[in-house]
């Protein structure tokens, strides 16, 4: 491994998931609101700073996927992370239910795009970005219907359990050599 560029990957897989983990859990009204207090700091920082230089490693290294995704969702997190501090700052208005629906309907196309893409890539990644753009999606009804959200909390679950397995499985089996943790080979 001395002298190969690491596989950023799992770093990338893994701020998507931590973060969506805890937005997700308040979503769905298994955690507090009050939760946000860890989810926004995790936006920043994990999900956010983390989740964007994987995207920018995996430039360097020829990934146009992991750099165009986890760079993007990257910057979606600071954003959002940053859009919640300023609004409850006094800065920023709050965003109307019509105009975060708008931006989780132009996230949700943009990964419709990426899951094309994760067919080459693999059946795991596939599955996060399959399981992303369903919960996109539903965050967009969501804003107007309790019930749609609470579902976006359990679809984002579900989501951040694809992350975490595809974020396991390409660290595992890198440290290891071999495929201890299925991934399903990319389609041709």
């Amino acid at each position: 491994m001395d002298g190969e560029a690491a596989d950023p990957a799992a770093l990338g897989f893994g701020g998507l998931a931590l973060t969506t983990f805890i937005f997700s859990m308040v979503n769905a009204g298994i955690a507090p609101v009050e939760s946000l207090g860890a989810a926004i700091p995790m936006g920043l920082f994990y999900g956010g700073l983390a989740q964007f230089a994987a995207g920018m490693w995996d430039i360097r290294r020829g990934g146009i996927l992991g750099g165009t995704s986890f760079s993007s969702y990257g910057a979606f997190w600071m954003g959002f992370a940053a859009m919640s501090i300023l609004q409850a700052r006094g800065i920023l208005p709050a965003v109307p239910a019509t105009g975060m629906a708008v931006l989780f309907i132009a996230w949700g196309i943009f990964t419709t795009y990426m899951t094309v893409g994760a067919v080459r890539a693999s059946k795991a990644a596939t599955a996060v970005f399959a399981a992303l753009t369903v919960l996109f999606f539903l965050l967009a009804g969501g804003e107007f219907n309790s019930a749609i959200r609470r579902m976006a909390g359990y679809e984002g679950i579900i989501c951040t359990l694809a992350a975490w397995y595809t974020s396991a499985g390409t660290l595992i089996n890198k440290m290891y050599g071999r495929e201890l943790i299925p991934m399903g080979a990319a389609e041709e």
